[in-house]
C-alpha cells in the first residue's frame, strides 16, 4: 500500500493555518528565513517546496540564494544579521553545503531559538525529518492496528527496525529520534557485512542513502514497511528514491513514494516547529 505523504501534509496544513490565524489577529506573521548555496536540484527542490507551503499556510519565506563560491565569512555575518532580526522566527541552512564552508561554525552560529532545523546543540527542537519518519509509521500504524489498545510506542519497540545509512541530515538524525523513543535500530552502512540479510529480517526499512536501487525486491520480507528518506534525480532528471516502486510494490506492505512521500511530511514538520519558534518567541505560548 502507497503511502500518501502529501495527504497526511495536507492534515498538518489546516492545523497549522488555524494558528497563523490567531498569531494574525496581533499582527505576528511567521517568518522563516532561508539560505540556499548553489543549485543541487534536490536542495533546491526542497527549498521551492518549504517556501510554497510555508507562504500557503500564511507565513512569510524570505530565500537567501549565494553561489557556491561564498565564503563562511559572509554566511556567518548574514547569521548575525537574522539573529538579531525580532521580525525572523526560524533560520534554515539548506543542507548540503559546499566543501570550503564550515558547516558546524555556522550551526553554532545561529541563535538555538531560531534553529527551528534542530542542528545547534542547543536548539529546543527536533529535526524536521526525523519527525516526518516518525508521523507517517504513525499513520501506518493507525492503519494496521484499528482499534486495537496497544500504543504506537509499544507497537513501534516491538518492531524489527534496520536504517541504511547514518549520514547526518538523513540516516544518523532518524537514528538518534528513534533510540529516544526506545528503539534501537541496526543501521546498515557501506562496511556492513550481509546487509541483505539484515534487510530481509525487518519489518521496518528506513532507506536513507540516496542511491539507486539500494533496496532490492529480494532484500524485502514480505509485508514489511518501507520509507524512502533518500533522494537522487535519475538518469531522465526525475526525482527518485533508494529503491524502485514499481519492483517492491508487491512485496511490501507499506512503502513512500518518491517523491510525495516523506518530503511532503518533512516540509510540514519544519513549518510546525516554524509556528512553534513563532509562539514561543512572542510570548503566545500554548
Amino acid at each position: 500500500m502507497i503511502i500518501d505523504g502529501t495527504k497526511i501534509a495536507s492534515n498538518i496544513y489546516k492545523d497549522l493555518q488555524n494558528k497563523v490565524g490567531k498569531l494574525a489577529e496581533k499582527n505576528i506573521v511567521p517568518h522563516l528565513a532561508v539560505i540556499l548555496v548553489g543549485e543541487n536540484p534536490a536542495s533546491v527542490a526542497y527549498v521551492t517546496l518549504k517556501q510554497k507551503k510555508g507562504e500557503a499556510i500564511g507565513a512569510k519565506i524570505t530565500l537567501l540564494r549565494y553561489d557556491t563560491s561564498v565564503a563562511t565569512a559572509e554566511l556567518l555575518k548574514k547569521l548575525v544579521e537574522l539573529n538579531n532580526d525580532p521580525t525572523v522566527h526560524g533560520i534554515l541552512i539548506q543542507r548540503p553545503l559546499p566543501p570550503q564552508i564550515d558547516v558546524e561554525k555556522l550551526e553554532l552560529a545561529t541563535s538555538p531559538e531560531k534553529d527551528i532545523d534542530g542542528f545547534h546543540p542547543d536548539s529546543p527542537y527536533t529535526l524536521p525529518l526525523p519527525l516526518a519518519v516518525v508521523k507517517i509509521l504513525e499513520e501506518i500504524y493507525k492503519i494496521k492496528t484499528l482499534d486495537t489498545p496497544d500504543t504506537f510506542r509499544t507497537w513501534l519497540a516491538s518492531q524489527v527496525i534496520v536504517v541504511l545509512g547514518k549520514g547526518p541530515t538523513g540516516g544518523g538524525p532518524i537514528i538518534k529520534l528513534l533510540n529516544k523513543l526506545g528503539v534501537n535500530p541496526t543501521i546498515i552502512d557501506s562496511k556492513t557485512a550481509n546487509p541483505k540479510d539484515l534487510m530481509l529480517s525487518a519489518d521496518i526499512i528506513v532507506a536513507s542513502t540516496g542511491r539507486e536501487n539500494m533496496v532490492t525486491p529480494d532484500a524485502i520480507k514480505k509485508g514489511a514497511i518501507l520509507v524512502g528518506v533518500g533522494i537522487l534525480r535519475g538518469t531522465a532528471g526525475k526525482l527518485k528514491g533508494d529503491y524502485d516502486e514499481e519492483k517492491i510494490k508487491d512485496v511490501a506492505g507499506f512503502y513512500t513514494p518518491t517523491p510525495g512521500g516523506v518530503g511532503p511530511v518533512n516540509v510540514a514538520m519544519l513549518m510546525v516547529n516554524l509556528l512553534t519558534a513563532t509562539e514561543t518567541q512572542t510570548n503566545m505560548l500554548k
